[in-house]
């Protein structure tokens, strides 16, 4: 699976995948071959989440206030 999709791009051919399982009649190679695609684009929707909170956390700080903005070597 491609890493370079964005969260957006994985979660709909996520959503794509999901819809064909759904309407049961895919041929059962074919759901077993959607169903390891759909588990790959799941795991990399959930890192992508999980970069976005890592991030959050960076930006909020542990009290989930803003932090103020200090750019590099002004740590005065």
């Amino acid at each position: 699976m491609e890493n370079k999709l964005s969260f957006e791009e994985a979660n709909s051919q996520l959503e794509h995948l999901v819809s064909k399982l759904e309407q049961g009649d895919v041929p059962l190679e074919e759901a077993i071959s959607y169903f390891k695609e759909g588990m790959e684009l799941s795991k990399l929707c959930d890192e992508k989440l999980k970069d976005v909170q890592e991030q959050m956390a960076v930006i909020l700080g542990e009290d989930g206030e803003l932090k103020p903005f200090t750019a590099l070597g002004d740590e005065a």
